[in-house]
Parts: structure tokens; C-alpha cells; sequence
């Protein structure tokens, strides 16, 4: 009797809470309902679909696709109805690749396909996955890099090699990436020094949470990891022990130690130095002078003289052993840790371990080997490029050339879907959106090609897309497209006033904002010069702009006469040095000052430039000075000298500036 009552009362309960969440549900999508007709344009629903699939509202994204049947981004519409619904492969199949085949060919179905192999991956429908990835066109997903080699590796094939090569960078791990270490360790393709080695790198690049998902593949659990790196003082000051994951530990607290007292950890590692093989003391060294060298601290160089024989280190541990060198003048080792680098590295496309091997040859009196070195980057119009043609006796020229595009040329661009959808998106301020489709478009574009459709970006006023379309050129290069300079009158008047290099200031500005006016940082800078609220506000004070208001920063004339006068502060307040004034308009003036007072004496412009340990900064001023010898070409219709324009950087004991 008790029981049917029971059973009862359950019924009475689960039918009112089927009413009451019915009725939660027709008032949820009443409420959307009200909400897509309240738009006041398509324009409007369509930004707000966008963000309703950004935030897996499938509801909501249904709902206001419906009121955009006619929408002129039909691909997009569909694709922001259908993204919440790939999550954790809630849409069925056949619907997927339906849109893949009516969007064949485009951005967004490539994007797609991005997405649902994220989950497929994830799910481990190996069979989807695999007859899927060889259609995804971009292929620039590294978990999806991870989940091919994860798939591939279940099947039985050895994929050990290319783990190596592509497990390198934690922060783009995620669960792909994690799991194929697992699956490689589980299947015996990864030894225990392997998954130690990617933990270490992981807390090293800072991403301890990464690291911890790795424990399952060592014999230590999650709470010792977590004890080496958030007590690693403890750990360091109970040593190494007898075991492997003891040492192991060890070697990871003592990076930890490192980053805040170097020589703490210097002393810890030499007095437990006789229980570790030899292998582990180069482990810990390396760990302990990538922390001293990313401070700058003048014995990094001596802590990795300890780093012995071929032991695998991070991508930034390669670099900062060679960086650490070019700072203490150090060429022997400048050779010996180029050399040790992975390929990959050493001859990427990035040309800087090239020039610096080359330099390295210069100094050990192998000239040929030196010139053949710089012959072989010298064509390329970068910053190390631009130094190689030097150190060949030549100076950096670049012809002004008016290009002429007949209008068969033009119809392509013009009638090109991808860069009609692009222009749409600029207009409605969806740079991301814009700049994906407008890519999509130049990927088997001849060079011609390419410069007519920079040339098409410009008669429409999108000079970023100009200046990344004119950049992929090979063998056709167009300074004029490169290298624009917008609001010359403007310009002429400020850069005159202050006894600004106008190459220079144009230089930073292709930089900050490849000239969109309405560009806006994550950290509010806003405009051409990309100026900060707080020292806008500072330096209309100093130069007696009255009545300044933070909404006319974005004003082309009050941008580029605050950011000219700034960027004469800052240039004055660092002794006329380009390169320290260059780091920071990007750093802040005090980063430069207390970067510049660590040096052991007199370097190279160059060195300065590639030892600055803030990487934005550091590719920043090499891209701003480097972009401002191909302007002043252009102005002066003369060679140019990178190396005159880097000048040296001195030593000076640090005092804290006065500027924001």
C-alpha cells in the first residue's frame, strides 16, 4: 500500500515538474522570441546570432536565424545555427555534411569542418575523424595535429618522431594534445624521460594545469607535481632523493626557485649536484638559466656553460642560450647553441639563427661559410634580411614603382565572393570575420595576382589588406603597397614640428594598426598610433590641449599629433635611441631603462633588439625599425642603413621615468 502511494506521489511530482519546465521553456523561447524582433536591423540579429553560438545558445541561435532567411551572408547564418549544435556532436551527421557540401569550397565550411573535428577527436570516432582531416584545408589546428597522430597511433603506427617535433608550444595543447602523450606513453612510443620532458616544458612556459594532466603517464601523482610547483621551495630543500620522479620534481622546482632568486636555485642545484646523473645537472641548469636569462641577470650565460652535452630542452630554452651569448659577446657559444637546435628552428622562417650563425662564422674567421650564410637570406625584405645584405657591403634600397591594373585584372577581384563577404564584415567592424575570409581567398594567388588584389584593398580602403596582401608577393614587390603612408599632410606637420624621422613614426604606425583607423587593443589603445586613454590624457596635458575628452582619441589628427608628441617624450627621455624608444611605445619607458642597465657593456642595436624578453616587444622593435628603413628609402629615394638606424645600446644604471 505504502509503496502505490509512493509510486503516486512520484507520478504527481514528475508531471508537475514536465508542466512547470514546459512552461519554463515556452516562456525561455517567448523571451527569444521578444528578443529577435526587438533588432532594430538584420545586421543587428546577425551580430547577436553570433554571439548566441559563441556562447552555445542553440536556442537562441535558432531563433534568430529563422528571422534571417534572406540574410546576404546566407554560409554564415548557417554556420553560427549550426555551431552550437556540433558541440559535443549534438547535430546529426547528415546535417553537417550537408552544409559542408552546399558551402564546399569556402572560409567558413573549412571552419566547420575545424569544429567538428575538435569533437570527433574528442569523441574518438577515429573512422569520421580520419576520412574528414584530409579535407580540412588550413590545417593549422594543433590539437587536431595531435588527434591525427592520436588516431594514427591506435592503429599501430610509430608516430613518435613527429610528436616530438610538434609537442612544443603547452598553451596550444588542450585534449588533443594531451591525450596523444597519453596514447604514446600507454603504447610504449614515449618513454618516461618524453612525458617528463613535456611536463617540464609545460610549467616552464607556465601552464602548470597542462602539466598536471600528464600525471597519469608518471610514477608520481598529481599532488607531488602540484607540490613541485606551487611549494617548490620545499621540494628544492628536501633534494633530489633516490628515485627518478624524485629527480624529476627536483629539476622542476628548481626552475620555480629560479624565477624569482637564481642564484637560491644555482646553490640548491650544487650542493645536491653528486645525486644527479649527468644528463639531470644539464636539465637543471638549463632550467635554472632560462629564468636568469629571461631576467636579463649577467650569470644566465655562466649557468648555461653548465647545460652539457645534447640534452632536449623547450623552443625558448634553445633560443635564450643563444640570446644569453650574443649579450655576453660570447660567439663560441653563440655557434654551439645554434647548432644544437632542432632544424626546425635553427631553419625556420623566422632568419635570425641564420644571421646569427653567419655572425658566429664572421667572428671565427670563416668568411666564406659567413658570406654563403648571408647570401641565403639577404632577398628577404625583414629584419634580419635587411641586416644580411649589409654584412654583404650593400644597403637596403626600395623603388617607388605606380603600378598599372588593367580592368581584366580588376573583374576577379571585384566579382570575388570571398572578398565581397570580407568588405561586408570590415563594414560592420568584424575584423576577424573579414580578415579569414579575405586570407581564404589569396592562398594559390600568383604574384600578380596578389598585387592586384592589394591594389583592389586599397581602392577600397582596407590598407591592412593591402599591406599583408602586397607582403605575400615572392618575386614582384611593390613597395608602394608595403609600405603606405596615409594622412601625409598630417604627418608632415607634426613629425616638422618635433624634429620627428617620419620614416620612423609611419614605421611604428604600419606596426600598431596597419593604418586601421578604428583599430582598438585589448587594452584599450585605440587609433592609427594605437594611444592609451591614460597617456593621451597625459600628454594633451603637457602640450596644453584643452578641453581633451578620450572619445577624440580615435580622431585621426588628434591621434597622430598625441602619438607624435609621445613618441618625441619617450624618444628624448631615451637618449635619441630609436630602439629603446621603439620598446617603449610598446613596453612602457621604464622596461627599456631597466632592460638596458642588466648589460655588460656596449652591444649592437641588433643585440639589444633580439634580447628583449618580452617577445610582443621583441618582434616589435625589429619589425618597427625595420619597416622604417624601407620608408625612409621611399621618402629619401636613397640607401638605407638598418645597422646606423639600430645604432648601440649602453649600459645605464636605471632610473625610473617620469613618463606613462
Amino acid at each position: 500500500m505504502f509503496k502505490k502511494k509512493w509510486l503516486a506521489v512520484i507520478a504527481v511530482a514528475m508531471a508537475s515538474s514536465a508542466v512547470m519546465a514546459s512552461a519554463a521553456y515556452a516562456q525561455k523561447r517567448s523571451a527569444n522570441n521578444a528578443s529577435a524582433a526587438s533588432y532594430a536591423s538584420q545586421d543587428d540579429a546577425f551580430l547577436a546570432l553570433r554571439d548566441a553560438a559563441r556562447a552555445n545558445n542553440a536556442d537562441k541561435a535558432e531563433l534568430l536565424a529563422s528571422t534571417l532567411s534572406d540574410y546576404d551572408i546566407p554560409s554564415y547564418v548557417d554556420y553560427y545555427r549550426l555551431k552550437p549544435l556540433i558541440k559535443d556532436l549534438l547535430a546529426p551527421q547528415s546535417q553537417i555534411r550537408d552544409y559542408l557540401a552546399r558551402y564546399d569550397g569556402s572560409a567558413i565550411a573549412d571552419r566547420l569542418r575545424n569544429d567538428w573535428l575538435l569533437e570527433l577527436g574528442k569523441a574518438g570516432d577515429w573512422t569520421t575523424f580520419d576520412e574528414q582531416y584530409p579535407k580540412f584545408v588550413l590545417d593549422d589546428d594543433t590539437q587536431l595535429k595531435c588527434y591525427a597522430l592520436t588516431s594514427a597511433a591506435l592503429k599501430g603506427t610509430n608516430v613518435a618522431a613527429e610528436a616530438r617535433t610538434l609537442l612544443t608550444t603547452p598553451k596550444e595543447y588542450g585534449q588533443g594534445c594531451t591525450g596523444l602523450i597519453g596514447t604514446l606513453a600507454q603504447s610504449d612510443q614515449f618513454s618516461a624521460a618524453d612525458v617528463w620532458f613535456q611536463i617540464r616544458q609545460a610549467v616552464e612556459a607556465g601552464y602548470g594545469v597542462v602539466a598536471r594532466r600528464m600525471t597519469p603517464y608518471i610514477d608520481a601523482d598529481d599532488a607531488q607535481v602540484a607540490q613541485a610547483i606551487d611549494k617548490s621551495a620545499l621540494v628544492v630543500a628536501r633534494g633530489p632523493g633516490a628515485t627518478r620522479s624524485g629527480h624529476e620534481l627536483f629539476i622542476i622546482a628548481l626552475g620555480r626557485v629560479a624565477k624569482n632568486d637564481s642564484g637560491r636555485a644555482a646553490a640548491a642545484l650544487n650542493a645536491a649536484s653528486d645525486q644527479l646523473t649527468s644528463s639531470e645537472r644539464s636539465q637543471a641548469w638549463a632550467q635554472i638559466a632560462l629564468q636568469s636569462a629571461l631576467k636579463l641577470e649577467p650569470q644566465a650565460i655562466d649557468y648555461w656553460r653548465q647545460v652539457k652535452g645534447n640534452v632536449p630542452l623547450s623552443m625558448d630554452a634553445y633560443q635564450w642560450r643563444v640570446r644569453s651569448a650574443l649579450r655576453g659577446g660570447d660567439w663560441k657559444l653563440v655557434r654551439s647553441g645554434i647548432e644544437a637546435m632542432p632544424a626546425a628552428l635553427r631553419n625556420g622562417s623566422d632568419p635570425a639563427w641564420i644571421y646569427w650563425l653567419a655572425r658566429a662564422d664572421q667572428a671565427d674567421g670563416k668568411l666564406d661559410q659567413a658570406q654563403q650564410q648571408f647570401q641565403s637570406i639577404a632577398d628577404q625584405t625583414n629584419f634580419y634580411g635587411q641586416l644580411a645584405l649589409e654584412e654583404l657591403g650593400q644597403k637596403i634600397i626600395a623603388v617607388s614603382s605606380t603600378q598599372e591594373f588593367s580592368p581584366a585584372e580588376m573583374a576577379p577581384m571585384t566579382n570575388n565572393q570571398g572578398f565581397r563577404r570580407a568588405l561586408r564584415f570590415f563594414d560592420m567592424n568584424l575584423r576577424f570575420e573579414g580578415v579569414r575570409e579575405w586570407n581564404w581567398e589569396l592562398r594559390k594567388m600568383t604574384d600578380r595576382q596578389l598585387l592586384t588584389a592589394a591594389e583592389f584593398a586599397r581602392q577600397n580602403n582596407v590598407l591592412d589588406r593591402m599591406v599583408n596582401t602586397s607582403d605575400r608577393t615572392k618575386v614582384e614587390v611593390d613597395f608602394n603597397q608595403r609600405f603606405p603612408s596615409p594622412h601625409r599632410d598630417i604627418m608632415a606637420t607634426n613629425t616638422q614640428n618635433l624634429g620627428l624621422d617620419m620614416a620612423w613614426v609611419y614605421g611604428l604606425i604600419r606596426q600598431e594598426s596597419r593604418f586601421v583607423r578604428s583599430a582598438r587593443s585589448n587594452v584599450g589603445a585605440s587609433g592609427l598610433m594605437q594611444v592609451m586613454p591614460a597617456t593621451a590624457r597625459y600628454v594633451a596635458k603637457k602640450i596644453g590641449l584643452s578641453d581633451f575628452t578620450n572619445d577624440q582619441i580615435s580622431d585621426v589628427n588628434t591621434n597622430i599629433l598625441l602619438g607624435t608628441n609621445y613618441l618625441s617624450m619617450v624618444l628624448a627621455d631615451l637618449d635619441g635611441s630609436q630602439a629603446l624608444a621603439s620598446a617603449a611605445y610598446n613596453a612602457g619607458p621604464g622596461r627599456p631603462r631597466a632592460w638596458r642597465s642588466t648589460l655588460p657593456g656596449t652591444v649592437e642595436g641588433a643585440v639589444f633588439a633580439e634580447t628583449i624578453p618580452f617577445n610582443e616587444t621583441r618582434g616589435y622593435v625589429k619589425n618597427v625599425l625595420s619597416n622604417a628603413t624601407y620608408y625612409a628609402a621611399l621618402f629619401e629615394g636613397k640607401p638605407q642603413s638598418l645597422k646606423a638606424r639600430l645604432g648601440t645600446v649602453a649600459p645605464k644604471g636605471f632610473v625610473e621615468s617620469a613618463l606613462p
